[in-house]
């Protein structure tokens, strides 16, 4: 029982473990928890043991030098965070909503390349046209990496194709694109009326590196038909990937997003087999936008257009 004249003393404490016990559930790590806010481990150590005597349960499951939340310590980050965030940006949201200006600032964005070449060029103009002032960085990163820099808050949000959403993540789908084999004109898959996936297997394919998300989606398929396939390449970016089909070193199965109506390729829309593939917004659970942020989440409601040519998959050509 905490008694009143320690009230605002225990709630600042309390506030202090809240931070530690969030950031230990992001990094996964007391000592890495530590690094991040300036502490030592034992300080990170002692303020976790008193929020779980206060809250008399377990918030993590030791394993030598790796910990993982508790159910119970999930459901205390799904609260807490949020709260944790806002009290971090509390200066920053007061001086916005005081000002109410958007004439400066910056945004921060993780993107694979093919984000960065195909969707974010129109999201980018608009965004500039409505607000000149404030800076747009992009970074250039695997959506593996991507994750991590959403959780070491060094990127407002990021804008991707997800296959797997963790429970930390937020992933907001805007537009979905056909899944498009690909083969040199003259290949010989390009004269059959249709195309099963039996079909792909005597042909070796050209995929994205393994550790992304087409390669597993690929290979998902390949395998719940219980069809067997083989790589014949591993490029990055689906421009060279187009360029190394056009040359007849493989064949594919790429996103209608990347194909354009003057490519010398042949495609065929394999929705049949393989799913939609949709692009969106990805963010960390509960965290707190900047007004700079805000403004360019908000226009993406205006160039949602999943049926618009632009977005649309390409026809069979």
């Amino acid at each position: 029982m905490i008694d009143k004249k320690d009230k605002f003393y225990y709630k600042g404490n309390q506030l202090k473990q809240l931070r530690a016990f969030c950031a230990t559930a992001q990094h996964g790590s007391m000592s890495h928890a530590a690094q991040t806010l300036f502490l030592s481990q034992s300080a990170i150590s002692l303020q976790i043991k008193a929020l779980e005597d206060e809250l008399e349960t377990d918030l993590f499951e030791r394993h030598g030098p790796r910990i993982q939340l508790t159910r119970e310590g999930q459901v205390l980050l799904d609260m807490a965070q949020p709260l944790v965030d806002n009290l971090a940006s509390l200066s920053e949201r007061f001086h916005q909503q005081t000002k109410g200006q958007l004439e400066a600032g910056e945004v921060t964005i993780a993107a694979g390349e093919s984000t960065i070449i195909y969707i974010l060029p129109l999201l980018v103009e608009r965004f500039k046209n409505k607000y000149p002032g404030i800076h747009v960085h992009l970074r250039n990163v695997t959506g593996r990496d991507g994750l991590q820099m959403l959780r070491d808050d060094k990127v407002d949000f990021a804008v991707g194709s997800m296959l797997d959403v963790p429970p930390d993540i937020d992933y907001q789908p805007l537009y979905y694109f056909s899944p498009m084999l690909i083969t040199a004109q003259d290949h010989a898959l390009a004269n059959k009326e249709y195309i099963e996936l039996d079909d792909l297997s005597p042909y070796g394919l050209i995929l994205p590196p393994r550790r992304l998300t087409t390669w597993r989606l690929v290979e998902r398929v390949f395998q719940l038909h219980k069809v067997p396939y083989q790589v014949a390449l591993e490029v990055g970016g689906w421009e060279v990937i187009k360029r190394y089909v056009e040359l007849g070193f493989g064949i594919s199965i790429v996103t209608s997003i990347c194909l354009r109506d003057d490519d010398p390729l042949f495609a065929r829309d394999m929705s049949s087999y393989f799913p939609k593939r949709s692009y969106g917004l990805v963010k960390r659970r509960g965290k707190f936008l900047s007004a700079q942020a805000q403004a360019f989440e908000d226009i993406l409601d205006d160039v949602r257009m999943p049926s618009s040519p632009w977005l649309s998959g390409h026809s069979e050509r």
